[in-house]
């Protein structure tokens, strides 16, 4: 190695090529930062079959250090620009390598000083700032944003000194250019697809004209946020314990993170994973310390604060100039604002103790802070939306001119966009301008405005802030013609449904519409589609929820209000008839084998409660006939509990008798098998414990004497066994009884 050292200099292409890739395999990049030091050649050498240069290698190895040595090497020589632009087969430069990971220092360290690497393309027409927002990078996103856009120089005033300009910015204006892919996906549609609803915010605020941009097929950034009900409470189901969980944690809004506190946050960050690693434990010690000295802060500004206000005869909660911590608007006092922050603080103390340690919290906050998050980007959307401002709202596209569908081109550094023929200058397409391209008639089908898209994932939230907003949005068709009334119904979205039965305006003009098929609402919620949609098991059980949605979009409008035949001839009896035929038969055996086993088990039960009943411990009394423990508590339990297990189980067993000789009609899944089912479910657990008391009564009297405190203990292992049918059991008996008593079907969300 040290003769290869000596002779570095001397090395022809070939031969520090080679030593550079077996360098960097090893890891051994103080020899490779030696190799750039001594011989030029070595900052363009391609040293793997990828064409990735050593810079490439360390960026991928996560060298901090040593890619800024490389870094710097390669600045000292002339054209080092064109060393830190050389691009692998997939067009990918050290600095997309950089991007993708999201590590800043090296992002930083690649870019500053040279914003044109930000703007260079790969193969598949993605830049580093795309990149960066592709993968979910925030912090690597915002650095290059900020090296790409620097701050406008010229802060002269406007001419006209009477009249502000529009837009008044120390920035220059953001390059679009940077921010689109060929397919016409953009940062901001990439960091909603990717639920980076932290990214996606920044990106709404720096990049302001990618709200109303469209891809390929004429999405745009809210038709993909209306697609993920996971995203949304409304469509996320929770145990009940995690609700209380969910409420109890507090989620900070997101904010707008200007570039000077995020320079020094980053630099903060950098310095601190320089320094030496805490533990775990200790870092979960150090946050919860922490908590307490921002309460104990905290406490001590807001006295402060009071006495300030006191000499100034300022009425608290008014008069605030402090621009960190601005009074609301409401204009709430200050020991409101107080409690509130000292509430925040107590949850985060919560979390630190009970775990940040908890697997379980933790997934909860997560899912709380997206639910949140979401909803503050889909209110930063529809501000700037302009899709009900035109003629045109994206709903149905100008039809094509050719049958051709072309991609988004965009040119390397320049700064027009094509669209199929059409020139669009750079940043148009994303000022609200539905520019379609040409495409064919099966993809314009396809298009449907975000509150139909809503509707059909039952994304309420959005759904009612789109009719808030834009109240004509309730009148959207798609190409079936079906608006959003009959997408709910006929996705089975009971909470969209219901939401929209409160809005009597316009009831009559939105409910009783039909499809291009004829279908009204009632015939659509006859049709049983291949997903099941509802939260219970069971084939059973899923008709009867099926009976009760129809039912309740029936009742829920007068008396033939909806149509009565669709252009099939067809009721919506039929439908309902014609598409629940094998959900019937499935569901007549499943409660034949469910009424089997059930009766098997009370058939025992009876069997065994009878013969107990007929024996009595301890025998009778010879003289009278009487029992010998008579009045004795556990002989009265005995007796009590034997009597109650023998009438319960026959009962049981006559209810399950009464199910399997039943007719399995559409309309017996309605209310009378399914009362049956539970009535028999009901009295089989009771008669299982009354069987376990009369059986524990009647043995404490052996116990009694020696093992007078062991025998609870004893009786309750002894009992394991036969409760665990009845635990097997449970489930189906609690979904029962909400099926039967619940009014209105829930909808299950599933990923």
């Amino acid at each position: 190695m040290s003769s290869a050292r000596n002779t570095m200099t001397g090395m022809d292409s070939e031969s520090i090529k080679k030593y550079l890739f077996q360098t960097a395999m090893k890891s051994q990049w103080e020899e490779v930062v030696r190799a750039y030091r001594q011989n030029k050649q070595a900052h363009k050498a391609r040293i793997t079959k990828s064409g990735d240069t050593a810079l490439h290698i360390a960026v991928l190895d996560g060298q901090e250090e040593r890619v800024e040595e490389l870094v710097n090497l390669v600045s000292e020589k002339e054209l080092a620009l064109e060393a830190l632009e050389i691009q692998n087969e997939r067009g990918n430069t050290p600095l997309h390598l950089a991007a993708a990971q999201g590590n800043v220092r090296m992002c930083e360290c690649i870019a500053k000083g040279r914003a044109s690497l930000v703007g260079i393309f790969n193969k598949d027409k993605e830049t580093p700032l795309f990149l960066a927002a592709l993968h979910g990078k925030k912090d690597a996103f915002l650095c290059l944003h900020y090296i790409c856009t620097p701050k406008n120089p010229d802060k002269s005033p406007p001419k006209n000194p009477d009249k502000s300009p529009p837009q008044s910015s120390d920035k220059s204006p953001p390059n679009y250019n940077y921010c689109r892919r060929e397919d016409g996906e953009t940062i901001l549609h990439r960091a909603i697809a990717g639920d980076y609803f932290d990214l996606a915010f920044q990106i709404i605020a720096l990049y302001e004209g990618l709200v109303n941009s469209v891809n390929e097929v004429g999405f745009s950034p809210l038709h993909l946020l209306a697609s993920k009900p996971s995203a949304f409470k409304s469509g996320s189901h929770l145990r009940p314990w995690s609700i209380i969980i969910y409420h109890c944690i507090l989620i900070d809004e997101l904010k707008v993170e200007e570039a000077d506190h995020f320079h020094e946050r980053v630099i903060k960050t950098i310095n601190s994973e320089k320094a030496s690693e805490y533990p775990e434990n200790y870092k979960t010690c150090i946050n919860f310390l922490l908590v307490f000295w921002k309460m104990a802060k905290a406490l001590v500004t807001r006295k402060e604060d009071g006495h300030r206000m006191q000499g100034t005869n300022i009425p608290a909660g008014k008069g605030s100039t402090d621009p960190e911590n601005p009074e609301p608007k409401g204009g709430n006092p200050g020991h409101y604002n107080a409690c509130f922050d000292y509430v925040k603080l107590l949850s985060k103390a919560m979390l630190i103790v009970l775990g940040l340690g908890s697997t379980e919290i933790q997934k909860i906050r997560n899912k709380k802070e997206k639910h949140k998050w979401a909803v503050q980007i889909m209110d930063k959307l529809l501000e700037k939306a302009l899709m009900y401002e035109y003629e045109d709202s994206g709903m149905n596209p100008q039809e094509a001119t050719t049958d051709e569908t072309r991609p988004y081109k965009i040119s390397d550094g320049g700064h027009h966009i094509t669209l199929g023929d059409i020139q669009v200058p750079e940043g148009v397409i994303g000022e609200g301008s539905e520019v379609t391209q040409n495409k064919t008639p099966y993809e314009l089908e396809k298009k449907e405005t975000p509150i139909l898209i809503a509707a059909k994932n039952g994304v309420t939230e959005m759904v009612e802030k789109i009719l808030e907003h834009f109240p004509v949005a309730i009148h959207d068709l798609n190409a079936q013609k079906k608006n959003i009334v009959l997408l709910a119904v006929e996705h089975t979205q009971p909470h969209v449904y219901q939401l929209l039965l409160k809005r009597k305006i316009m009831r009559e003009s939105v409910f009783c519409k039909v499809d291009k098929d004829g279908n009204s609402a009632l015939h659509l919620a006859a049709k049983l589609g291949d997903y099941k949609p509802w939260l219970i098991p069971g084939a059973a059980l899923q008709m009867q929820w099926e009976i009760k949605w129809h039912e309740f979009v029936k009742n829920s409008m007068p008396f033939h209000f909806f149509v009565r035949y669709n252009q099939k001839s067809q009721t919506a009896r039929d439908i309902f008839t014609e598409t629940h035929t094998e959900i019937v038969k499935d569901g007549g055996n499943w409660l034949a084998n469910t009424s089997q086993s059930c009766s098997v088990v009370a058939a025992l039960i009876a069997t065994v409660a009878f013969a107990t009943a007929s024996t009595v411990p301890g025998g009778t009394k010879e003289e009278n006939g009487k029992p010998t423990f008579e009045n004795q508590p556990a002989f009265d339990v005995f007796s009590i509990a034997s009597l109650v297990a023998l009438c319960f189980s026959v009962t049981a067993m006559v209810m399950f008798l009464a199910i399997l000789t039943s007719r399995y009609q559409e309309r017996d899944f309605g209310k009378e098998l399914p009362r049956k089912l539970l009535f028999g479910l009901t009295s089989l657990f009771v008669s299982i414990a009354a069987m376990l008391v009369s059986f524990c009564a009647g043995h404490f009297f052996v116990l009694k004497d020696e093992l007078k405190y062991a025998a609870f203990p004893v009786y309750a292992i002894t009992c394991l066994p036969v409760s665990f049918f009845a635990i097997a059991q449970f489930p189906l008996y609690v979904d029962l009884v909400w099926a039967t008593f619940k009014k209105v079907p829930q909808r299950s969300y599933k990923d």
